[in-house]
């Protein structure tokens, strides 16, 4: 490939290992404090803290970097009331059977049910879609590649940049989720991936025990 289509590699930054590795514990612990909360106070969040976090999420890497997502960031009260309208709706039918023994089984422990108060309660909802179509400039419509991945990246990213910031958050995903779509004024080409419910943990916030449990490194990973 030709050296006028790269840049230098100008702004990594090498460590000593020891710092490295007090790096790497520090990260661990922090990210060990992500909780998903249910009880959200409704004490407002700065705009500005959100476009960041966004920001830091559109940098996720992605394929052929056609960046296929679109983060639709909720704070209108009336528009927040209709995406609890209808994700009950959704949930409703999900707990009622939809779902399956086993699915309403695996999720017990953690005490869910069809009610959503913190899709209103929360003071910001981001919605993640993801794009079939799109591409590096804006108005493109060239295909895309690994968008399931590519959204789930950019995902990950945004929940670690909320958590760093200070906020909590929930991931949320209504079955099914196309009420989105029409809410969020996107188009057809765009498919809902993912509800992130965003703010202060209520003062009477609670985790499930269940939720604590994390499989060990020697469950998780090999190596070779």
């Amino acid at each position: 490939m030709s050296e006028e289509m790269h840049s230098p590699l100008s702004d990594f930054i090498t460590y000593p290992e020891a710092e490295m590795l007090e790096r790497s514990e520090n990260y661990l612990n922090e990210v060990k404090r992500r909780h998903s909360i249910r009880k959200f106070s409704n004490k407002a969040v700065p705009r500005a803290i959100i476009e960041n976090c966004i920001k830091a999420a559109g940098t996720a890497p992605s394929g052929a970097n056609h960046q296929p997502w679109h983060f639709a960031a909720i704070n209108s009260t009336d528009i927040k009331r209709q995406v609890r309208e209808q994700a009950e709706i959704h949930e409703q039918g999900f707990y009622e059977g939809k779902a399956g023994e086993e699915w309403l089984s695996a999720l017990k422990p953690l005490g869910t049910d069809a009610n959503k108060p913190f899709l209103e309660h929360a003071p910001w909802l981001i919605a993640v879609f993801s794009q079939k179509k799109g591409g590096i400039d804006e108005g493109d419509q060239h295909t895309n590649y690994y968008v399931h991945e590519s959204v789930g990246l950019a995902t990950g990213f945004l929940l670690n940049a909320l958590h760093h910031s200070g906020l909590a958050t929930l991931t949320h995903t209504p079955k099914p989720m196309q009420f989105l779509t029409k809410i969020c004024q996107r188009p057809d080409t765009e498919r809902p991936f993912m509800l992130i419910v965003v703010g202060y943990p209520a003062d009477d916030a609670t985790i499930p025990h269940h939720a604590k449990r994390k499989k060990a490194l020697s469950s998780i990973a090999t190596f070779l």
